[in-house]
């Protein structure tokens, strides 16, 4: 059968692949591979993705060989316009998610760009700064574990060494402290003010 197959024109290895021959799909492999893989690895430029379209290339050819027609043209011109296809098509993809992400990136830099706000907050960031230092050792140190550095106030008890009640005292002391300080510097604290 080996050698039958060998010599056996294109068009019989697609009636054989029809008929469900792995070895008629295994010589049209060997035959036309290297040719499919050129055109997809030109094309993508992308060793790995060349691959996957030779694969889905044989895997239709496999699975749908009525598609070849042989009064159109030859197998090996019927599975690089099927890889060219293919190819083609994951180029456009990849340049439609690119434009996409592109799109979403500058929507969302646009969005969240806002020079008012930022300044705001690095004003009101200075005022906190200042205001922190009429704090004493122990309230300052609490409220900057708790807000600066995310801990909770069990947290806060262990890393001073404190009882949790001092450090909810401490903090809350610290808080009232802030923000007569930052009220007579003339920063507003929203609608609490």
């Amino acid at each position: 059968m080996k050698r039958e197959l060998e010599s056996a024109s294109d068009a019989t290895l697609v009636v054989w692949i029809g008929r469900f021959s792995q070895d008629a799909l295994a010589e049209a492999y060997r035959r036309h591979a290297g040719a499919v893989f050129g055109l997809a690895k030109r094309l993508l430029t992308d060793h790995a993705r060349a691959e996957e379209i030779v694969q889905e290339v044989f895997v239709r050819l496999w699975n749908e060989p009525t598609r070849f027609d042989p009064d159109r043209g030859t197998l090996r011109s019927f599975l690089l316009a099927n890889a060219h296809g293919r190819a083609v098509d994951l180029i456009r993809s990849d340049v439609s998610r690119r434009r996409r992400e592109e799109r979403e990136a500058f929507q969302t830099a646009e969005a969240g760009y806002d020079v008012a706000h930022e300044v705001w907050d690095l004003a009101l960031a200075s005022h906190v700064r200042d205001a922190m230092h009429v704090l004493h050792d122990g309230e300052r140190a609490a409220i900057e574990l708790a807000y600066f550095g995310g801990m909770t106030y069990r947290e806060v008890a262990t890393e001073l060494g404190d009882a949790e009640g001092t450090v909810k005292s401490r903090i809350r002391s610290g808080l009232k402290k802030l923000r007569s300080e930052l009220l007579r510097s003339g920063v507003s604290m929203g609608a609490d003010a």
